[in-house]
Order: structure tokens, then C-alpha cells, then sequence
């Protein structure tokens, strides 16, 4: 197994969450700050947008509209062409707790997790439901139903197989796309060592899943079936990560002290080491 340590390149986050590669440049929602970020090697992090409360998942349309998760209200909204953002899909009606990650398929249609429970407040764990939005918005559903904790999400390039990192399940859950929005042939695709758990998410070239792990300060490339190849320490929580960089062989990690909203502003860092292989599927 391949063991490294990860390079800080940014400080001074509040709490990085969803990072997206995108036209060289690292995307993602600093989400305590409730702001959406852009960061380049060799440059101070740039604040593209403000909201008025704390955003997760990002995602664009195959048009470049920009989808951003609103946790609080459980909305996702939509970029505008005068770069504002409009309401999008509503999912409060089917989450039960505030909203997270996101996934964008090749279509525009989103797969949306949330909470489940009241996870800062001491709520009691509980399963929880995946939310598919379709491309033009509007009504959303149940893709998946009793997930623990759904959190990073990443399609393979086929477009016929979404993984999700079940947080409290300790695994990564894959499913067969039957057809938009509609997933079946559930099964585990890695269950992750004791004492750490899979956060964010993202695919590479070779079929393996990397994902960041709170509870061991690392990030984990993991094959189907749960063999680890790789791990990646870095300074303090992973929360997620990307591929990105020069033929996308970079692995960006967004790490913070507490993943608490209460917790102090400026511990979020920007950590990133070289990967095996490139970037594959969405996000």
C-alpha cells in the first residue's frame, strides 16, 4: 500500500466542502462562510458568491448552469445568466434534515443526500433518503431510500453506476442507474476499515474511489470489493476531495479542524498530494 503525506496550499477556510475541477480551477463552497470559492495554484482563494446561508454540493448542467445545494432551507439553486442564483428544486417536502452533497449527471438531473437528523444538535442517528431533481428542475424524488448518512457522490463515466459514501454505514454503496432518477441493483462496493468513514468522494481512471475520512486525518483510495491501496495523511479532518491539476493526477483535499458551524473561522485548508491516475466520471 502507497502512503504519503499532503502539502498545505491554501489556509484560512472556514469549512471547504464540494470541491469541483473546472476549468483549471478548484471550485468549492467554503460552507460555514456561506460562500462559493475558486482557488488556483498560486493564488489567494477568490469568493465568486455570497448567500445568505451555508451551501454544500456544487454541480453544472451540460448548458453551465451552476447548481449549489442551500443546506438549511434543503433548496438547490440555479445560476442565472447575470451569475445570480434562483430557486431551482425544493426538497423540503422529502428531507428530513438539511441537505449536502450533490451529484450532477450528464443530463442535469441531481442526486441530493441530506443529514437524516439534527447531527450538531445531538439528534439520535437515523437513515435517510436520496433526492433525484430532473434537469429543468421542479418537482423532485426518492431515488434511494434507507441510506445512513448519504454524503459524496460520483458517477462513472458509462453513466450506468452511481456510488455513495454512506457516512454512518461505513461503506460505499453502489447502485445501477435503471434510468434517471431511478437506482436499483443496490450493493456495497467497500466497506471502509474500523474507525473511519468515507465523507467526500471522487472516482479516477482505474475504477478505484478515493475519499476523505474525518476521523483519520487521511484520504483513502479504495478498490471494489474494500482493498486500500493508497492513503494520504494531511494536518487535521478530510472532508473532501478532488482530482484536478496537471491530466487531472493531483488529489485536492479540503480539510478543517471541526466540521462544527460553531467552530472557529480560519482552520479550513486547501492539502493536495499526487495521485496514481486521472480524474474519470462526474462530478
Amino acid at each position: 500500500m502507497s502512503q504519503q503525506t499532503a502539502k498545505i496550499l491554501a489556509e484560512g477556510l472556514h469549512f471547504g466542502e464540494g470541491p469541483r475541477w473546472r476549468e483549471g480551477a478548484l471550485y468549492f463552497s467554503d460552507m460555514h462562510a456561506h460562500a462559493l470559492c475558486r482557488w488556483r495554484e498560486g493564488e489567494a482563494v477568490e469568493v465568486v458568491a455570497r448567500f445568505e446561508g451555508p451551501i454544500s454540493g456544487l454541480g453544472w448542467q451540460p448548458d453551465g448552469t451552476l447548481l449549489v445545494v442551500s443546506m438549511l432551507d434543503k433548496q438547490v439553486l440555479r445560476s442565472d445568466s447575470t451569475g445570480a442564483f434562483t430557486l431551482h428544486a425544493d426538497l423540503s417536502g422529502l428531507a428530513p434534515e438539511r441537505c449536502n452533497d450533490m451529484v450532477v449527471d450528464a443530463e442535469g438531473g441531481a442526486y441530493v443526500g441530506n443529514f437524516g437528523f439534527d447531527l450538531h444538535g445531538g439528534g439520535a442517528p437515523q437513515t435517510t433518503v436520496l433526492c433525484y431533481i430532473p434537469p429543468a428542475g421542479g418537482a423532485p424524488s426518492i431515488a434511494a431510500e434507507n441510506v445512513a448518512f448519504p454524503n459524496g457522490a460520483v458517477i462513472t463515466p458509462d453513466g450506468k453506476t452511481l456510488i455513495l459514501g454512506e457516512s454512518m454505514g461505513r461503506c460505499l454503496t453502489a447502485f445501477t442507474i435503471a434510468a434517471p432518477g431511478q437506482l436499483q441493483d443496490r450493493r456495497v462496493f467497500a466497506e471502509f476499515p474500523e474507525g473511519r468513514l468515507p465523507d467526500g468522494i471522487c472516482l479516477d481512471t482505474a475504477g478505484g474511489v478515493w475519499a476523505a475520512s474525518p476521523t483519520g486525518n487521511e484520504c483513502l483510495r479504495l478498490e471494489e470489493g474494500g482493498r486500500v491501496t493508497h492513503r494520504v495523511a494531511v494536518s487535521q479532518g478530510a472532508y473532501a476531495c478532488m482530482l484536478g491539476g496537471v491530466e487531472e493526477k493531483t488529489l485536492y483535499i479540503l480539510t478543517a479542524a471541526d466540521s462544527d458551524p460553531s467552530a472557529p473561522a480560519g482552520s479550513g485548508r486547501i492539502e493536495a498530494a499526487p495521485a496514481p491516475y486521472g480524474r474519470a466520471g462526474l462530478p
